[in-house]
């Protein structure tokens, strides 16, 4: 069983070096460079979701994964919210971005702006960049946050803030529901499996495989107050907790 495990991973090796790698970055190159030149002149709300869209659809496809999607019925076109997601590994964006078909703005890393070209581009997109360098910097943050999610578009956040480290979900920070009840938004909490095996933060090679995204019922924050909170915060943990496959709970 190691010598095949061997095999296969050197396989995996060389495929992404070779093959992968190469299409990706020219992918990336040519998503970015769109959306930098039409989302300026013709706005964002489109040229800063499809094209980011199709690049996330095609990394998947390019990495050899298998991706399915249950939920979609619940969710209004229309309607904006704050989706929740655990954050299982690198290809999460990509599961995502690609196949959740909602208009969505990301709440980043501000390291990620670095990035050549694809920070400049997320920034035009309208994608926010966390600032936690003080509470006044945070505050900042969620407003800006908070004027991209209108006419249908949708928030996307990790609450636990970084990549699980062995599969696990992790602990929920209050940032996504805070925003959901002060607009008045509802919290659709989302389920990612298989992206750990995919690419965790602990590897370097991508290890091709099914990926589910699981689409939750949303959950109203009507009437709801920052004392709602914490129940607000379990209830959606325990969502996606109960759909999470046995060997990630």
């Amino acid at each position: 069983m190691k010598v095949i495990k061997i095999i296969k991973d050197v396989v995996c090796f060389l495929y992404q070096w070779l093959i992968f790698f190469p299409i990706f970055f020219v992918l990336t190159i040519l998503t970015a460079i769109t959306v930098m030149i039409f989302s300026p002149l013709f706005g964002n709300k489109f040229w800063g979701y499809y094209p980011p869209k199709w690049w996330s659809r095609l990394t998947c496809w390019l990495a050899l994964c298998r991706v399915k999607v249950t939920g979609r019925e619940n969710l209004d076109p229309k309607q904006s919210y704050v989706f929740v997601a655990n954050h299982q590994g690198a290809f999460d964006i990509f599961l995502v971005y690609g196949f959740l078909n909602q208009n969505i703005k990301w709440v980043q890393k501000q390291s990620l702006r670095k990035i050549p070209l694809v920070g400049k581009a997320s920034e035009i997109a309208g994608h926010v960049f966390v600032d936690n360098s003080s509470a006044v910097s945070r505050a900042i943050t969620i407003q800006k946050a908070k004027k991209q999610i209108v006419d249908g578009v949708s928030m996307m956040m990790f609450p636990e803030g970084s990549r699980t480290r062995d599969g696990k979900l992790g602990r929920f920070k209050r940032g996504a529901f805070q925003i959901a009840i002060d607009m008045g938004l509802p919290i659709v909490p989302l389920t990612i499996n298989g992206s750990y095996d995919v690419l965790n933060a602990r590897s370097r090679i991508i290890h091709p495989g099914k990926m589910e995204l699981i689409i939750h019922k949303p959950i109203s924050t009507e009437n709801l107050t920052e004392k709602d909170i914490p129940a607000l915060i379990q209830q959606a943990r325990d969502n996606i907790y109960a759909d999470l496959w046995e060997k990630y709970k």
